[in-house]
């Protein structure tokens, strides 16, 4: 097995070795063994996973209505008339 087919199985079967039928899993640990390129697309599928399987973040709450009143006074504050050189924080 090479690192390119190492790569297939693991987008098709998924990286949780002990899953793999073992025609592939005994030529894949043993590529593991020794291909350091191996272990960091396992490691790297391994963080992909993680992250996939973790908690939406969730925006607190209130912060839509904050940011919509914030632009709305940003609105307001521009569209009043300005002297010459003067500056809305003026």
């Amino acid at each position: 097995m090479d690192v390119t087919e190492f790569e297939e199985l693991i987008d098709r079967l998924g990286e949780d070795l002990s899953l793999w039928p073992d025609d592939r899993r005994v030529p894949a640990e043993e590529l593991l063994a020794r291909s350091p390129a191996a272990q960091a697309l396992l490691e790297e599928a391994r963080t992909l996973r993680r992250a996939l399987a973790a908690p939406a973040v969730r925006a607190p709450s209130g912060l839509a209505d904050r940011i919509v009143a914030a632009a709305a006074r940003m609105k307001d504050d521009s569209a009043e008339p300005r002297t010459e050189g003067e500056t809305a924080e003026s």
